[in-house]
């Protein structure tokens, strides 16, 4: 008889690259991770690197598994040689893999290295390779696999041969407490604060990989416009000027930012979800978003406009359609949550992921005694600082 989950028995790991502030999978793992610590459940979290500071990191235990000094390609070698050590002395009954850990009973597929490689253009190299076979190694071994987006289940099936039914597509979850809409005046205040003409439609590009979120495309439209428009750029500085381009460095508060500008562009080249859409309808704000990016699947044909945006044509026929919209004053998101086509929650995302936990704790063949170690091999170090 199949004994009901008790989720305060359940031993259970997060592996992760890092435990900090940046975006994307360290987000996401903050944000499973605050989910799980308000429901009760303090998971072991296992990163390369952690932040002491963060109030998740707080709240539970995490040990480092640093690869510092190690050379780039034994580096996944190294990190699951001490995980596989930790969870074996730590007892774990499931191994949730924000990263992509050979150890993970549960592993997200937030991206795949053959299908960032073709959609840059580029050939495999030596360590390309290496990175494509851990890759494979870790969708193969994995029980099951949690892809942020149909597009990234695509890749799995097409790439790695996965089968349909190992596979999950669960969308991210955002902080819907921190991104929400701000009236006219504050978005005002917000934009003389940041520089942002009052006179221009501002569109906001948040990037801190130029090359892959399409800045040179960007670029090459916004430096030779007549349009009253400008784009600012959040994050990584641009190695490129133009006078109607503006620089605003990183920021804390970018949800401010998103709630301040009148369109987000999504131009990645390679974006297997793009949190930042999702973000930006949250704030009232509607996206110019490439049809390749993940995100746009989830938003509504109202608060988007898709383009291509390699194609230079068409790049400028959205630009320019976006600019109208918001010239007629057309374009701002009335109701948030109804341009959205899923529950973008932390709590319903960790409630979903629970259920997966679930299995972990029930099936008697992913016991720790799958990763039974000899003594020889369980040598290798992770510091717990």
């Amino acid at each position: 008889m199949t004994q009901p989950f008790d989720h305060n028995r359940l031993h259970l790991a997060i592996t992760a690259q890092a435990l900090n502030h940046s975006g994307g999978a360290e987000r996401y793992a903050r944000d499973v991770l605050s989910g799980l610590l308000d429901l009760g459940i303090s998971p072991l979290v296992i990163a390369r690197k952690i932040d002491r500071s963060l109030p998740q990191a707080q709240r539970t235990r995490c040990l480092v598994a640093s690869t510092q000094g190690v050379p780039r390609p034994w580096r996944n070698a190294v990190f699951d040689r001490a995980v596989r050590r930790i969870i074996v002395r730590e007892g774990i009954d499931c191994v949730f893999g924000v990263n992509q850990s050979l150890h993970a009973h549960i592993v997200v597929c937030g991206g795949t290295h053959p299908g960032f490689l073709r959609a840059m253009g580029k050939k495999p190299g030596w360590i390309d390779r290496r990175q494509i076979e851990h890759e494979r190694r870790c969708f193969s071994q994995a029980k099951r696999i949690v892809a942020h987006s149909h597009r990234m289940r695509d890749e799995l099936q097409d790439f790695y041969g996965v089968p349909a039914s190992k596979i999950d597509v669960l969308h991210p979850p955002v902080d819907t407490a921190r991104f929400k809409p701000l009236d006219e005046q504050h978005r005002r205040s917000v934009r003389q604060r940041l520089g942002l003409p009052a006179d221009r439609v501002v569109f906001l590009l948040a990037s801190t990989g130029h090359a892959r979120k399409g800045f040179a495309e960007l670029h090459a439209l916004f430096a030779q416009t007549s349009l009253p428009i400008c784009l600012a750029v959040a994050g990584r500085p641009v190695p490129q000027r133009a006078p109607n381009i503006i620089e605003l460095g990183y920021l804390t508060d970018i949800e401010a930012v998103f709630a301040a500008a009148d369109y987000t562009v999504i131009a990645s080249h390679y974006e297997p979800f793009g949190l930042v859409g999702v973000e930006s309808v949250l704030c009232g704000t509607p996206v110019v978003i490439g049809q390749q990016v993940g995100s746009a699947e989830v938003i509504d044909s109202s608060a988007k406009i898709v383009v291509a945006p390699t194609d230079a044509a068409d790049l400028a026929q959205a630009i320019a359609a976006a600019c109208a919209r918001a010239l007629r004053g057309e374009h701002r998101i009335a109701d948030p949550a109804k341009a959205l086509l899923y529950d973008p929650s932390v709590q319903t995302h960790v409630l979903q992921l629970l259920g997966f936990f679930a299995a972990c704790q029930t099936n008697s063949g992913n016991s720790p005694a799958y990763f039974a170690l000899s003594s020889r091999s369980a040598g290798f170090g992770a510091a717990e600082t």
